[in-house]
């Protein structure tokens, strides 16, 4: 077998608007058998309502990876830059009481 051919690279199209990107400073993960859901929101000081822009849904598998994707960028990250100082301990949730119609399952 000829281990000189390289594989095909893939290529990932980002358009203009997209790009942009969206800033989110809260999100909501919920989960059912079959998939994730992660809703990535803005929420600003003084309001009650905080605004979703973004929703992304993926299979758990790909839930797991992403999980893996991002500890790996964070030890990379800390690694070069210092480590990321957060509010709560490792391991500790902040408790959001949410209406349970507002939840996406």
């Amino acid at each position: 077998m000829n281990e000189d051919k390289k594989k095909p690279q893939l290529q990932i199209e980002l358009d203009k608007e997209t790009s942009k990107g969206e800033y989110s400073n809260f999100a909501i993960v919920t989960h059912s058998p079959a998939e994730f859901v992660m809703d990535f929101a803005q929420l600003l000081p003084g309001m009650p309502k905080a605004n979703v822009r973004s929703r992304i849904v993926m299979a758990p598998t790909h839930a797991k990876t992403l999980m893996r994707i991002l500890q790996d960028n964070i030890q990379k990250f800390e690694a070069k830059y210092g480590e990321i100082k957060t509010l709560k301990q490792p391991g500790q949730v902040t408790e959001f009481k949410l209406p349970k119609d507002s939840l996406p399952n």
